[in-house]
């Protein structure tokens, strides 16, 4: 889930937002990231909140992650995406080579994006800035904060968050509210990605958070309540030398429990032995998962009419030891980000059976390297 904007953020002269509707995605280029200065996830750590909740700049590359399910009281579904990234452009003891007040060594990207359901519309923009002046960053104390212009989230109080993004044509003024605390992924927090040392990212989440506000689509403002998740990871590292993409899932169920899982596809399309997880209980309790604990088959397919990449649709998971079965669908097929680098993100809903027991629920799920390597991006 970590996404390099190097070249772009080496070229940014101003703090336009940025929007991707053409049909022709950029290309996403293979650049080299030189990591040398930064320090790297090796070995789990201590970690303190809020401070943690903001921005580790001795590290490259860190991002900020809500996702969510929502629904109007007559039953009008929209799922969203806010996503921060932070890029440091050079290791924390550089400096800038200007003195000007508009030079940095922090750059900021957003992605924002909603789906409507019921007109099956996506929409969705990127835009970037620098830390400098206050256009964008982030903070962990007093309280947390992460902003880019006039997108931020906001920590009100030990548990509550607000969100606030808009565009021309989407909006969101959200209240979350934390019911788990913070999840360490992996091992205790350090997520593995690879064999070599530091191939690998702090990863924390959170991962039950309920929504009350509004939202806007189009034209017409709708007041909203649902479920959403947010992901915080920071790291300097890059896939494994065969490893092209990967396939995150965060799904909610109505009897309280989380699931999130990664697979880390290679250049022949197969799981790679560093794919895993988490099962989050209702109370909170977290148990790791592996490869073995794991079986995912995919039973559609959609190709984008915009890229031409052909995306994974439909899923059937399975946890045997847990009696899980569970089949996850898009909300809407279409709902592929062309922006500086193209992927799928998108809300889905889940059924399936526990114990032999119906089960449904709701998430999100990613997928990168369908239409080009991730290999450079990060």
């Amino acid at each position: 889930m970590m996404l390099s904007f190097l070249a772009l953020a080496l070229s940014i002269t101003g703090c336009q937002p940025r929007s991707f509707l053409s049909p022709t995605p950029p290309p996403q280029a293979d650049l080299p990231l030189p990591q040398a200065g930064f320090e790297k996830a090796i070995q789990p750590r201590i970690f303190h909140f809020p401070l943690d909740q903001g921005p580790h700049p001795n590290f490259q590359t860190e991002w900020w992650y809500y996702t969510g399910n929502l629904e109007t009281p007559e039953g009008h579904h929209f799922g969203f995406q806010l996503t921060f990234f932070r890029r440091s452009l050079l290791p924390p003891q550089s400096k800038p080579q200007r003195s000007s007040a508009w030079a940095t060594t922090q750059v900021y990207m957003g992605h924002l994006a909603l789906t409507d359901v019921s007109e099956k519309r996506f929409r969705f923009q990127e835009r970037f800035s620098r830390e400098a002046l206050g256009l964008a960053g982030a903070q962990g104390e007093p309280r947390f904060g992460v902003w880019l212009e006039d997108w931020s989230v906001v920590q009100l109080d030990e548990h509550r968050y607000q969100l606030l993004a808009r565009t021309s044509e989407i909006g969101l003024d959200l209240i979350l509210q934390d019911q788990k605390g913070f999840i360490l992924q992996g091992d205790q927090g350090l997520s593995r990605k690879g064999e070599e040392p530091g191939n690998a990212s702090y990863y924390i989440s959170q991962t039950r958070l309920t929504i009350s506000g509004q939202i806007r689509s189009g034209k017409q403002a709708y007041s909203v309540q649902g479920v959403g998740w947010m992901d915080h990871e920071f790291s300097t590292s890059a896939l494994g030398k065969d490893q092209v993409g990967w396939d995150w899932f965060a799904l909610q169920l109505d009897d309280g429990s989380d699931l999130m899982f990664f697979i880390l596809r290679d250049n022949q399309g197969n799981p790679t032995p560093y794919s895993s997880g988490s099962l989050i209980t209702p109370d909170g309790e977290v148990q790791p998962l592996g490869m073995k604990d794991v079986q995912i088959e995919v039973l559609h397919h959609w190709t984008s009419p915009h890229s031409g990449a052909i995306y994974p649709s439909q899923w059937y998971i399975r946890l045997p030891s847990q009696e899980l079965a569970l089949r996850v669908s898009p909300y809407i097929e279409d709902q592929e980000l062309r922006v500086s680098f193209t992927y799928w993100e998108g809300a889905v809903k889940v059924e399936g059976f526990r114990a032999s027991m119906p089960i449904r629920g709701v998430g999100y799920v990613e997928l990168t390297g369908y239409a080009g390597s991730m290999q450079g991006q990060f």
